[in-house]
């Protein structure tokens, strides 16, 4: 197989597992995935908060877009805007209890949509070297966390 027809497949799936995740989880939480990797990237913090500018570059988001996003999330309740004391020109998200409460209610939807999603097609060992495999990728690393317990499900 070619590296473009991989990378063809790679598209794919990815676009069609994110309609079908964002679906799922809207339908059950009112969160579209990229609401629930924000959350889930903050809750996984020492201090339950990131810098704006690194968060948009964790989820993949454009300066703008991160801050639609967390305006968003902020009016609804999840995330708050904090300052930081040493420097005037950072800005922090950081989840609220409300947010993490969101968090724990869509990490159930969301991980029984990714088990049954892979556990459709992949056995156990098949699973096992689909995440291996992806963990050469670039960037890969960053979502290791996040895939934990679907590995093991």
């Amino acid at each position: 197989m070619s590296a473009i027809a991989a990378w063809g497949r790679l598209m794919g799936s990815h676009a069609a597992m994110t309609r079908s995740f964002n679906a799922e989880l809207q339908r059950a939480s009112g969160l579209t995935v990229t609401d629930f990797e924000v959350l889930r990237r903050l809750a996984e913090e020492p201090e339950a908060r990131m810098r704006r500018v690194d968060l948009a570059q964790a989820v993949g988001l454009t300066p703008s877009g991160i801050t639609r996003l967390l305006d968003g999330l902020q009016s609804a309740g999840l995330v708050r805007k904090e300052a930081c004391e040493s420097d005037a020109r950072v800005t922090y998200a950081a989840i609220t209890p409300e947010g993490r409460a969101a968090l724990s209610a869509a990490t159930e939807v969301h991980l029984a949509a990714l088990v049954a999603l892979f556990g459709e097609r992949f056995t156990a060992q098949e699973l096992g070297t689909l995440v291996e495999l992806l963990g050469r990728l670039p960037g890969a690393a960053e979502g290791e966390r996040a895939c934990t317990e679907v590995a093991t499900a």
